[in-house]
């Protein structure tokens, strides 16, 4: 199997040219390339292969197997491959996701892109929609209790669920042990993606990560918009602000005239290689 293994603030995925034949059992091979030990070593496995209501499409695959709807930085990197590679000349695309279609426009230097802004859509604020388990009308704020300690969590959607929690400092934050049973919570008919964010100023956020079926990334895109409009509606910053996350900065706009989320950051490719499975 030819693949390319790249990588968006170091959440880095294998990527494989699916436009002329699926492969088998992607879970599977999720599961074998994410090895970090026996594979290749990734947070998953992402797969391009053509679609009939978008220029392409992409299927996502934790390193536990599982299939997730969307991922942030996994479709900047997709829209490096498709320009990078010949597959398209376009430097606007959609790529059809399981949370959608999603637009792209491809920031290019020196014949290469450098840097992806994903329209990654208008924020799901509905908790049946979500999915989280409340009759409110949105979980905003709300008190969630995790080994004994409360947090204040804000629940959205970006394609796939998320709930963010405040915390005062981020760095030293025992992620590994809260974040499981976040995402696992009685109140995620779904389980979650969780994320830790520590406000800076109105412009700035620092957050962590935990994501659901990978455990702690180094960035999660889909996280950072999540965190963004959280804090949006929780009057903690401004519409447009810079995301820190632990492998790099990201830029997220909720625009007020559209009320779609946008995504600025970095795509990188690490290497090309062929491997059995």
């Amino acid at each position: 199997m030819k693949f390319t293994k790249m990588q968006g603030l170091g959440n880095d995925y294998v990527y494989v040219n699916c436009m002329d034949g699926m492969i088998d059992n992607p879970s599977e091979v999720a599961r074998f390339v994410s090895d970090r030990h026996f594979g290749i070593g990734s947070d998953g496995l992402i797969l391009i292969l053509p679609s009939q209501r978008a220029d392409f499409k992409m299927r996502m695959f934790n390193s536990d197997g599982s299939e997730s709807e969307m991922c942030g930085n996994g479709i900047r990197c997709v829209g490096k491959y498709v320009y990078d590679y010949g597959l398209t000349d376009k430097t606007t695309v959609g790529i059809e996701t399981l949370a959608g279609i999603k637009i792209l426009e491809l920031i290019v230097e020196d014949r290469k892109v450098s840097r992806v802004r994903v329209d990654m859509g208008e924020p799901i604020l509905d908790p049946a929609r979500i999915p989280v388990n409340s009759d409110k009308n949105r979980f905003v704020d709300e008190p969630v209790v995790i080994g004994g300690d409360t947090y204040r969590v804000t629940c959205v959607s970006m394609g796939n669920p998320h709930a963010v929690a405040y915390v005062e400092e981020v760095e030293n934050f025992p992620l590994e042990v809260v974040g499981p049973k976040m995402e696992t919570h009685s109140l995620y008919p779904k389980k979650v993606n969780a994320e830790f964010v520590q406000v800076v100023d109105r412009g700035k956020l620092k957050m962590r990560v935990w994501e659901r079926g990978a455990g702690e990334t180094l960035a999660c895109g889909t996280g950072a918009c999540a965190v963004l409009v959280a804090s949006v509606l929780n009057g903690l910053t401004e519409r447009k602000a810079t995301v820190q996350l632990l492998g790099g900065d990201l830029t997220i706009e909720w625009n007020e005239k559209d009320n779609r989320v946008y995504m600025t950051g970095p795509a990188v490719k690490v290497f090309d290689g062929v491997i059995e499975i």
